[in-house]
């Protein structure tokens, strides 16, 4: 796989050292560094050094290393509760346009840290639920 970059994206510049992080892991593929905007103590992101806006614009040997250096730095910062959090497009909440995980401890059950989130679940129409399943399913 050759290595994409992109010159004017932040996390390219990051991954290239013209600006300074806190890394935290870092291996041929993939970098962590905490988060400097956290919203717990221990918000990190998680990239791939392969430029790639969104999770279907990289290569699956780029994806490869994520998840597990993910669960290596949620036991390393010692969380027993997180969220892990990845968006794609900016109606989707995406702000920086390259793939990045953020690992996100909940130390509370309170919203002054950690993630704070709504889920407005609806019942689903379990037929129409089938049909969509089978229509998936056949592009898979």
């Amino acid at each position: 796989m050759t290595l994409v970059t992109d010159p004017s994206c932040i996390f390219c510049k990051i991954v290239a050292g013209q600006i300074p992080s806190f890394k935290l892991h870092e291996t041929d593929k993939t970098l962590a560094f905490l988060d400097v905007g956290p919203i717990a103590p221990g918000h990190a992101l998680i990239i791939p050094k392969h430029h790639g806006a969104k999770l279907h614009d990289l290569p699956d040997e780029a994806l490869v290393e994520l998840l597990p250096i993910v669960k290596k730095v949620a036991i390393a910062v010692g969380c027993e509760n997180y969220n892990v959090l990845q968006n794609n497009g900016r109606i989707a909440h995406q702000q920086v346009d390259h793939v990045h995980f953020h690992m996100i401890p909940k130390p509370s059950e309170s919203d002054d840290q950690g993630l704070v989130i709504g889920w407005p679940t609806k019942p689903g129409d379990m037929a129409a639920l089938k049909a969509y399943a089978e229509e998936i399913k056949g592009k898979l």
